[in-house]
C-alpha cells in the first residue's frame, strides 16, 4: 500500500468514525492556501504577531479554532530561534564588544531585582498585553536581555501569547458579529 493510499484509507475512516473530522476536511479543502500563507506571514511577523494574524485570518475565511490554534503555535515556536540565536550571537561575536558587554552586564544587575519581583508573572503579563511590541520577540528578547533562563522564559511567554490570543479572538469575533 503506497503512502496515499494509506493516507486515504486513515481519512475515510477518520470520516467514518468521526463526522466532525469529515466536515473539518471538507472545509479544509475549500480553504485558499494564499490565504493561509498571508496568515501565516502576518502571524509570525515581528510587529503584528498574531494580533493582526487572528483577524487576518478570520476575515480571510479561515476557521476561527483552526486560525487561532496556528497563531498560538507559530508565535510560541518563534521563542526558540530568536532566543538561541541571540545567545548564540552574543557568545560568538558581541561579548568582544567592551562597550556592548559592560552595558548588558549593567543591564541585567539593574534589571536582576525586577525579575526577581516579578519574574514568570511579569514576563507573562508583558507579552500578554495585546498591543504591538509586546508580543513573543519582545518578551523572549526581554527575557534574554535580563538573563532568564530559557525554562523559565518559555513557559512565561507561552503563557502570555496564549492570554493574548484568547483576547485577540474574543475581540475580533465580537466585533464581527460571529460570536
Amino acid at each position: 500500500m503506497s503512502g496515499w493510499q494509506w493516507a486515504q484509507c486513515v481519512i475515510t475512516y477518520a470520516k467514518l468514525c468521526f463526522p466532525a473530522v469529515s466536515n473539518f476536511w471538507k472545509q479544509i479543502m475549500t480553504w485558499d492556501f494564499g490565504d493561509i500563507a498571508k496568515f501565516l506571514l502576518v502571524t509570525v511577523s515581528p510587529i503584528s504577531e498574531l494580533r493582526g494574524g487572528i483577524p487576518l485570518g478570520i476575515s480571510l475565511g479561515l476557521d476561527p479554532l483552526f486560525t487561532f490554534l496556528i497563531a498560538i503555535v507559530a508565535n510560541t515556536l518563534i521563542f526558540f530561534p530568536v532566543f538561541f540565536a541571540l545567545r548564540l550571537f552574543y557568545d560568538k561575536f558581541l561579548f568582544r564588544i567592551p562597550l556592548f558587554d559592560k552595558y548588558l552586564g549593567s543591564l541585567r544587575k539593574r534589571g536582576k531585582p525586577v525579575v526577581d519581583k516579578y519574574g514568570f508573572w511579569g514576563l507573562a503579563l508583558f507579552v500578554a498585553v495585546p498591543l504591538p511590541l509586546t508580543g513573543a520577540y519582545t518578551g523572549t528578547i526581554l527575557a534574554w536581555l535580563l538573563d532568564v533562563d530559557w525554562k523559565k522564559a518559555f513557559p512565561a511567554v507561552g503563557l502570555g501569547i496564549l492570554v493574548a490570543g484568547i483576547v485577540v479572538l474574543l475581540i475580533t469575533l465580537g466585533v464581527t458579529g460571529t460570536m
